[in-house]
Order: structure tokens, then sequence, then C-alpha cells
């Protein structure tokens, strides 16, 4: 059970809801940011001392019943939720079952997608799949090397910041976290893939650390980036996102706004993804891809053989 941890969660998640959002009237006396601690113990159904304590490091481990009563309290997302039950050192009810392999049907939608930018991650965040103009406006993340695989490890240990225009970079840093978090929290404090990124990045990055201690639990699911591409300069795109029924893996696209200057320079990406990969293949002739870990794909129809790039494609 972490103390510390939980009591700064909840005081954190306490101050960000506001009376009028459980249904409790403002008041002449409130003095403090959002709620008090007897509002939240009424509506959890247990004592002020008791939720008092646990705000003070100093109450006993609260059971699944009484976390589930405070998540129900609170507000709290699932993602959040998980976090609390892992905080105090429950196990939350396991939604992930990770899968090295691309999930078929999000691979049929990816192999469709040749006009817009997509990707496969996995709920850590690792590329398990990419098409031509992903490659051509975030570089090949597929099979990269140890962490490395992992865009907020490349984010807080590696260049990957480089891609976004400088105003982005607090945002997309408490984004990256927070996924993280939730990922963490619904896999379970057994997923040993988990817990190695986040020691390994609580070892090496101070930056990290500081984010990471605001307890913010998110699933992200829609997105505004702005990309600084070096060929193509400042693209602004909104990310839409396809989960799995899991929510283990999840498909990116990147698209503009049709007819604005961001929506033309990402029609560039054909010509980039062109010119580095040669021309697609003529209708009848059959190409194969590979995930990261060697899947075989289907043979591509003529109007994706673009394909999805893939490590054991590449020298």
């Amino acid at each position: 059970m972490d103390r510390d941890g939980l009591a700064d969660f909840l005081r954190r998640r306490r101050e960000r809801i506001q009376p009028e959002d459980v249904g409790l009237g403002a008041g002449p006396r409130r003095r403090t940011p959002g709620l008090r601690r007897d509002d939240v113990a009424a509506l959890a159904g247990m004592s002020t001392d008791y939720y008092t304590r646990l705000e003070q490091q100093r109450g006993p481990q609260p059971s699944e019943q009484m976390l589930q009563a405070l998540a129900r309290a609170l507000r709290l997302t699932v993602a959040e939720r998980d976090h609390l039950f892992h905080l105090a050192g429950h196990n939350a009810p396991v939604r992930v079952r990770r899968a090295d392999h691309v999930a078929p049907p999000l691979l049929r939608v990816l192999d469709r997608l040749d006009a817009d930018p997509a990707i496969v991650v996995s709920d850590l965040g690792e590329t398990l799949a990419e098409n031509r103009r992903a490659v051509a406006l975030l570089g090949a993340t597929v099979g990269l090397p140890g962490p490395e695989r992992y865009q907020v490890w490349r984010w807080f240990l590696g260049r990957e910041r480089e891609r976004y225009a400088p105003e982005e970079h607090e945002r997309q840093a408490r984004i990256q976290v927070a996924s993280l978090r939730a990922a963490v929290g619904a896999a379970g404090p057994g997923d040993r893939r988990a817990r190695e990124l986040v020691a390994g990045l609580t070892a090496r990055s101070p930056e990290f650390v500081a984010v990471w201690e605001r307890h913010e639990v998110a699933e992200r699911f829609t997105d505004h980036k702005t990309f600084l591409h070096p060929e193509l300069g400042r693209l602004e795109v909104d990310c839409q996102v396809l989960l799995t029924e899991n929510r283990a893996q999840a498909l990116l696209v990147f698209t503009a706004e049709p007819g604005t200057e961001a929506a033309d320079r990402l029609a560039l990406l054909g010509v980039l993804g062109e010119q580095r990969f040669g021309p697609t293949p003529s209708e009848g002739t059959e190409t194969s891809a590979r995930t990261a870990t060697g899947q075989s794909a289907p043979p591509r129809l003529p109007s994706v053989t673009t394909g999805v790039a893939r490590a054991g494609d590449r020298a």
C-alpha cells in the first residue's frame, strides 16, 4: 500500500470536483477548492474521520468495497479507479491481456487507410504496425530495440519531443504519463513489462518523476497535435483512436481538416512515401508485410500496397 501516493491522489481528485458536480450547493462558507473531506465521506458512505485519516497517510488499508465507494464519490474514470486500487495495494479488475501480434481487426482497418498516416500501438505505447504515410510523418518506430520501442521512453529519454512544436511539450508529456498510468492500472501490479518501464524511467528522468507524481490518469481517445516535420514544416493534425475490445491495442489515425494548409501538407506525405519506399506495386502484384514479431500479413490489395513497415522488413 502506497500511503503517500494514495493520500495525494485522493486530495487531488477531491479538489478537482466542484460541489455542483455532485449535487451539492456551493454554500457561502466554502473556502477550499473542490469538495470538502466531509462531502466525500458522505458521498462514499463512510465517516469523515475514516476518510480524513486516508488523506493524512495514517488510515488502515481500505477494502475493495471502500475503494469502489470512493471511486463513485470522486467520479473517477475506470482508469483512475484502477490506479486507486493499485495505490491501496489491491488488484484492480484486469482489463488488458497484452499481445505482441497485431489484432487482425485493426490490421484490416490499417490496410485500408492509404490516404492518412496510421499506426497500431500497444497499451504501453509500443508501435506494432505503421503505414508508409505514418513513417513519412513520424519516422519508422516498429521494432526499435529495448525500451526505445515505447513512445514514452523516447519522449523523456530520447528525441521524440523534437517532432512536436515547443508549446506542445508540457501537454504531451502529461498525456504520455497519464496514458502510461492508465495502462499500468489496467494491467495490474503483476505486469513485469509495465513495472520495468516505469522503474527505468523513474531511475533516469527527473522530469518523468515530476509528471508521474501528479497522479494524472487518462486513456487517450482523441488528441490534437502540432508536429514540426523536417520537410513539410508545421502540421496541425487531429488524432482519432480505435480500440480493441480489451483495450490492449489501439489504431491511431492522423487527419487534418479538409481544405486547410495542414491537409495539403499531409497529402504531400504520399509523395515522400513514394520517394522513400518506391512506387506502389501494380495491380495484381502481391506484397507481404510483417508485424514487429514477424507475423505474416495477408497479401495487400492494390489500393493499400503502401503496406505496413515492419521491423523484419528493415535492414
